[in-house]
């Protein structure tokens, strides 16, 4: 079996595969330029602590290159594949444990998109909230089922900078049952690999190691295999 089969094999069974080297070292150098760029005009996009950034949303106007970087052979391939010819780029997010910084995620499951506007009142979308100025609803686990997240490791991860976990199969159901007793995949990864993921599969992650100097930055991209939605909703971004 190719490593591509064997990708979307991975995927289709553990919610998640991780495709190595997928984005080159002069791309992540230019994503890290722009951010920095950016961070240092942060607006109420970037959430900061003690002149730490540690998350921002609203990446694609942010940041340009974001909605360009994962247009390569295998992250364009790995997309078409699960999600057709039609998939767009929905949402952008950044992520960072800064030394000093750290934080910790419970393990849940991202079931909220971006949307122009959610005053209407539908079966598919509920709890509409807005989120850096942005309107956000809960969507309907078919629209969720039809989504895949790719995220990018802008720094190697291992168990000193806070590894995302994850939790192999839990895609398969949008109820988020812990018992606490699952066992809970650590994914290591170097810089430039990708993680894809689905948006339904548990997931969560720790802090980092007390005293680490290593950041961990992570650019988050959401792309649907459809630009349409339900009831006149439209997605807030959709970039083919």
């Amino acid at each position: 079996m190719n490593s591509q089969k064997m990708s979307l094999a991975e995927l289709a069974n553990n919610g998640f595969t991780l495709l190595q080297g997928a984005v080159v070292p002069s791309d992540l150098a230019r994503l890290s330029d722009e951010f920095q760029t950016a961070f240092e005009n942060a607006t109420s996009s970037a959430f900061q602590s003690r002149g730490r950034v540690y998350a921002a949303r609203n990446v694609i106007d942010l940041c340009p290159f974001a909605s360009e970087v994962w247009r390569t052979e295998v992250l364009h391939r790995i997309l078409n594949d699960v999600l057709g010819a039609d998939f767009g780029l929905v949402r952008a997010l950044y992520f960072d444990k800064p030394p000093n910084r750290t934080w910790s995620l419970a393990m849940h499951k991202d079931t909220s998109i971006a949307v122009k506007s959610n005053d209407t009142p539908s079966s598919w979308f509920s709890r509409p909230t807005r989120k850096a100025n942005v309107p956000h609803v809960i969507a309907h686990e078919s629209i969720l089922e039809n989504m895949l997240t790719l995220r990018i490791h802008l720094d190697s991860v291992d168990k000193e900078n806070g590894p995302l976990e994850v939790i192999a199969g839990s895609h398969k159901t949008s109820k988020l049952r812990l018992t606490g007793e699952e066992v809970r995949d650590k994914i290591f990864a170097d810089r430039g690999d990708v993680l894809a993921m689905r948006p339904l599969l548990t997931h969560g992650s720790g802090a980092s190691a007390p005293g680490t100097l290593r950041h961990r930055r992570i650019l988050h991209l959401e792309f649907a295999a459809d630009r349409s939605l339900p009831d006149g909703y439209q997605w807030h971004h959709f970039i083919r």
